[in-house]
Formats: C-alpha cells, structure tokens, sequence
C-alpha cells in the first residue's frame, strides 16, 4: 500500500517542476538536521491517517524569484507545500482508499535529524529539502506489518476495485470548469477607480498557455481557439489523473 510520504513524493516532484523556475528535480539526499536559515511547514493530518508532516527548506532558495518576479517567495513555498500536502491526501484516497486531509497548515521550527532528506536541483544549483514523516495510521501499519503475499495481493485487489466502483459513481457530477488567462494584484483605489476603456496588465504574456480550472486547481492548459463562434481551449498540457481527481475530494 502507498504510504503518505510516496503520494507526498510523486505530488512535490510534479508541482516542483511546473511551479519553480528551471523544472528542478527533487532528489534522494541522506538524512540530516535542518541548516542554520532554513524555514518549515507542518502539515498536521487527520482521518484514517493520523499525525504531522513536515517539510524544512534551505533558506538560500529565497534568495532568488524562483516562484517568479513579484512574488513573495516564502509566502510562495507555503502555498506549494500546502497545495502538495492536500494533493497528497487526495492520492491517498485514489491510490489506497484512505481518507486523510490535511486539518492545519502551519510554519514551525524543525529540530532534530529529518527522516528523509532530497536535493532539488536545477542547473547547477542545489537546494536542500528535508522530512519530518510522524504520520501513523494504515499506511504506516502496512510498512511494519509483513503480510503473507498472496493475501497482501488480494487486498490490493480489493482496494483498488471498491476505489474505482466509487469513482464510477461519481462520473455523471457536473462540475464547473472556467479558463483563466491571466491575474494581478491591485490595490482597492485602482480597482475603484476602473472605468471603460482602462486596460488592466495581466501577469501572462500572449504566448504563454491559458489554464483550464476546476474547483480551483488547474486540471489542464492550452491554446484559445474558437469554435462555432464561442471561445474554447484546445488542450497541450493535461494534468496527471490523481491531479484532476483532486478537484473533486471535496465529493468523497
């Protein structure tokens, strides 16, 4: 059975690569205490799965707009690590059939040696990201607790059909789905003050793909186009399926 730090890997490795500058890659490291600067989140989970799940970042990563310019990177890392945290708790839903979410998202201070520890790597530069994994409950039984083979591929098998049976009732939900081109920050006066023919800059170039959102994740991006005379969206990027089955956990 996956565990919450395997969905909590597959998760950051993908939003890593799509959200920081230079598509790093998050590495296996050897396990260490957390540097003199580093910053950290705790995501603390409740349901079939039980405990708190930190992640502590070298402060050097904030030296530059990783996150892209204007950006607060530290208020940018919390909402990447909290968007991982709850993408992970909807993996572990879709993969194995526990229910988990993450009921506080907080910044601590990490002490002690790390359980895990990775590197993220873009070009030639290195940044280290450690784990602090205390999160009990069926995932982590499943890891201490050997089961005769045949018996633990059965139980598999038997986790995995009720998971699908269950999202099959699910496939008629409508949702709603909106393209966003672009966003910007503006101050109350200027939004006050808008009048027709003001031209608001957004944070894309023409160039750049639209995202596709559904209950406020992007499930896909693409090009505009225009069919029968209504705007549409001619998908190139789709997100993975435990991605887009995030945008419905609320359902579950």
């Amino acid at each position: 059975m996956k565990t919450f730090f395997d969905c909590w890997v597959n998760v950051a490795q993908a939003l890593f690569s799509q959200a920081v500058a230079g598509e790093p890659a998050l590495v296996e490291s050897v396990a260490k205490p957390a540097v003199e600067g580093a910053f950290a989140f705790a995501a603390t989970l409740t349901g079939d799965i039980e405990g708190k799940f930190t992640v502590a970042i070298e402060g050097a990563i904030l030296d530059g707009p990783l996150l892209g310019e204007g950006v607060e990177q530290k208020a940018g890392w919390n909402e990447l690590l909290r968007e991982a945290a709850d993408s992970a708790a909807g993996e572990m839903l879709a993969a194995a059939g526990v229910k988990c979410r993450v009921a506080r998202f907080e910044e601590v201070v990490a002490e002690g040696a790390a359980s895990q520890a990775f590197e993220l790597r873009a070009a030639e530069r290195g940044w280290s990201i450690l784990v602090w994994n205390e999160v009990h409950g069926p995932d982590t039984q499943a890891e201490t607790t050997a089961a005769p083979p045949e018996k633990g591929a059965a139980s598999a098998e038997k986790t995995m059909a009720a998971t699908v049976s269950g999202i099959e009732l699910l496939l008629d939900v409508e949702l709603d789905a909106s393209v966003r081109f672009g966003s910007r920050e503006m101050p109350l006066a200027e939004v006050l003050n808008l009048g027709p023919g003001d031209v608001v800059e957004l944070d894309r170039n023409v160039s750049d793909p639209v995202d596709l959102i559904v209950s406020d994740k992007i499930v896909a991006r693409g090009e505009v186009v225009v069919v029968n005379g209504n705007f549409g969206l001619r998908v190139t990027e789709v997100a993975a399926p435990t991605r887009r089955l995030e945008s419905i956990r609320c359902l579950f």
